[in-house]
């Protein structure tokens, strides 16, 4: 008998780095659920584009995550669309900065609800199906966790707190469910509000040792090892940063 074809939700993955991962996984033969905010062009026009190669493979949800019950419904949708779910990627995040004196309770709803509260409803809704398949959980936390960045306080205290729910959730969850993490460094620059200038990203390179800003297929084939190719890995953020968390 054939093996089931592994699936997998994927927050954010309408665009940027959740795209990406979310073509390398199906490349590798995943099926999909493309989790997205507000992108919903974005999120069907990369479902008709895998559903072209494969039929049947792809489908997209919409969910605002800083809303817990659009959280937990998310989840409950993914399972049901397969039968199953193998592999949870909280990859959506929210970014910008917001200087202590400024911040205000929106921003602390908005940043701390979508980065961390998010993954953990996610994670709790999603777990009786990871069990079953004995998947994995890989969260995107960030090398800010660590060292904070300037006037961004609440969105490293969100990323802190994920790497805190990744190393908990490996330890509580084992043997059946698997839990690791990715932490980007220079890969895609910040859009938006968040945008840096080339001066900014230019210092950031001099920072890093490979001298260079990564690949969005670093982080997705960092993402699909974990899932794919570390069956005995629980526990572990690694750092995709060109070396750039050894001179922060």
């Amino acid at each position: 008998m054939d093996a089931p074809t592994p699936v997998a939700l994927i927050t954010g993955a309408a665009h940027r780095l959740g795209a990406h991962t979310a073509r390398h996984l199906h490349h590798r033969g995943w099926n999909l659920v493309i989790h997205y905010r507000t992108r919903e062009a974005q999120a069907y026009s990369l479902c008709k584009e895998l559903n072209n190669v494969r039929a049947g493979s792809a489908v997209a949800i919409q969910a605002d995550l800083s809303n817990p019950g659009e959280a937990e419904t998310l989840g409950t949708e993914a399972v049901s669309i397969w039968g199953r779910l193998d592999g949870l990627v909280n990859n959506a995040s929210v970014f910008y900065p917001n200087p202590t004196t400024q911040a205000t309770s929106d921003d602390w709803e908005a940043i701390m609800n979508t980065n961390l509260r998010a993954p953990f409803l996610l994670g709790q809704t999603c777990l009786p199906a990871l069990k079953q398949s004995h998947g994995a959980i890989v969260n995107m936390i960030d090398i800010y966790s660590q060292r904070p960045l300037a006037d961004h306080p609440l969105y490293c205290a969100s990323k802190s707190g994920l790497a805190s729910l990744t190393l908990s959730w490996a330890k509580d969850l084992a043997p059946e469910v698997r839990v690791n993490g990715i932490s980007p460094g220079a890969i895609l620059w910040p859009e938006g509000e968040a945008a840096i200038d080339e001066t900014y990203q230019q210092s950031i390179l001099a920072r890093t040792p490979l001298a260079r800003t990564g690949a969005p297929e670093d982080i997705a084939g960092a993402i699909a090892f974990f899932l794919c190719d570390a069956p005995f890995v629980t526990g572990q953020i690694l750092a995709v940063d060109g070396g750039r968390s050894l001179n922060m």
